[in-house]
């Protein structure tokens, strides 16, 4: 069965980098998108960044504009989140999602994708 898999979450001081990345396991269909989402304790999901192919158009929430940048290879199925100028409030459990035919409307929508992976913790410290 298809999945999605996350790495390269970990702990990292304010202001710090981390590099998360996101993989396709077994057999997909080619990605046409890849979100990144998050969840805090105590809060809801938020959109956090995507990309969308053809066109490798991205997309980011207003919170983490300028600060991470997600790239991918959808021939790969592949995607990559730098994120970068990290803040505690960045603090929160990191989600890929990846899916085909999606539309740019619903680029923000988590329940939109076709693969989920089970979430990596990104953990900022003041």
């Amino acid at each position: 069965q298809a999945q999605v898999q996350e790495s390269g979450g970990g702990l990292v001081q304010a202001e710090g980098s981390l590099r998360l990345s996101c993989a396709a396991s077994g057999r997909t269909n080619s990605w046409y998108a890849v979100a990144w989402f998050r969840q805090a304790p105590g809060k809801e999901r938020e959109f956090v960044a995507a990309i969308r192919w053809p066109g490798a158009t991205t997309y980011y929430s207003d919170s983490v504009k300028g600060r991470f940048t997600v790239s991918g290879d959808n021939a790969k199925n592949t995607a990559v989140l730098q994120m970068n100028g990290l803040k505690p409030e960045d603090t929160a459990v990191y989600t890929c999602a990846a899916g085909g035919g999606l539309v740019a409307s619903n680029i923000r929508n988590y329940s939109a994708y076709n693969y989920w992976g089970q979430g990596t913790q990104v953990t900022v410290s003041s």
